[in-house]
């Protein structure tokens, strides 16, 4: 009972989180400039806290729409995780477009793959084909979304992009991402032990939980850039103080 109830409380956590982001980002009037990141984290809401409650309150955890509306919104989730990856991409990228250009076919090469090995699972169970396909591309594009995500953080020391909000939004969707990843493994390496499933439980919760705090933290905290009017202004009036 007590671990239902802490679970419970990490995801309503989570649900009040991703509210308080779309309010924040609404509140300083940021939604044109983070409209892709802000679209993501109200499809989570929408579709994880409010949407699956519904569903799973009115059809039951054991039912098969309730499974069946999971894996689609869950492909929807994961197809939204890869398009603000993208975007993440193109904002640190922003001021190289030939390097942008490339970046892009990798991008589309990756999705292209994805989508073709995912579409293996379809030879290897016609039973269910659907619900396999289902399952398998949602997981590939996490993954692939993992390994993206953690490139372009590497990326970013490397040329050393100055830009703080995006570095710290990179590392929160890396913390989620590989929270469920290992997770998952474990899961897979101890052929879903009790222990495995109630620790993976409380380790998505509290990734996401993570990487939301981290969110709010690069929204509100993150330094912002000064106007060139304004530094030049500032920098005027020291220059002045020092020659008096």
């Amino acid at each position: 009972m007590s671990d239902k109830l802490l679970t419970c409380s990490l995801q309503y956590t989570g649900y009040m989180l991703e509210a308080a982001i779309c309010l924040l980002i609404m509140w300083q009037g940021r939604w044109r400039r983070l409209k892709v990141f802000c679209l993501y984290v109200a499809a989570l809401f929408v579709l994880d806290g409010v949407a699956r409650s519904a569903v799973l309150n009115f059809f039951g955890q054991a039912s098969y729409q309730y499974s069946y509306f999971y894996w689609l919104t869950d492909v929807v989730l994961a197809m939204g995780a890869f398009v603000l990856t993208c975007a993440f991409f193109r904002r640190a990228f922003a001021k190289e477009e030939k390097m942008w250009g490339f970046v892009r076919l990798v991008l589309v090469s990756v999705f292209i793959l994805v989508l073709g090995v995912s579409g293996l699972a379809l030879t290897r169970n016609y039973a269910h084909l659907y619900t396999n396909f289902i399952v398998e591309f949602s997981q590939n594009l996490y993954f692939s979304c993992l390994v993206l995500n953690t490139l372009l953080y590497v990326i970013m020391q490397q040329i050393a992009i100055d830009d703080d909000e995006l570095g710290l939004l990179v590392c929160g969707m890396g913390l989620q991402f590989a929270g469920e990843a290992a997770g998952l493994a474990m899961l897979h390496l101890t052929s879903g032990e009790n222990f495995a499933r109630l620790l993976f439980s409380f380790l998505n919760p509290v990734c996401t939980v993570g990487m939301l705090l981290i969110w709010i933290y690069a929204i509100e905290k993150a330094p912002q850039a000064v106007p060139i009017g304004s530094r030049v202004g500032k920098k005027a009036a020291l220059l002045e103080a020092v020659a008096d």
